[in-house]
């Protein structure tokens, strides 16, 4: 499978936000993540880097 895991970013390491991430679609005020089982989320921030190897989205929150 070729989904991956978004984890938001913290000062204290990272926080896993949804698994099985198949669409990021960017936003006005952030990134809307949506699964593979339709789940959806916003989080208002912006992607900060994508390590497609490991399958990982990691999102900067918004200041």
């Amino acid at each position: 499978m070729c989904e991956a895991n978004a984890y938001l970013l913290k000062e204290d390491g990272e926080t896993l936000v949804m698994e099985a991430v198949d669409k990021v679609e960017p936003d006005e005020d952030g990134i809307r993540l949506v699964s593979i089982f339709g789940e959806q989320k916003f989080i208002k921030g912006e992607i900060h880097s994508l390590s497609l190897v490991d399958h990982k989205v990691f999102i900067k929150p918004a200041a």
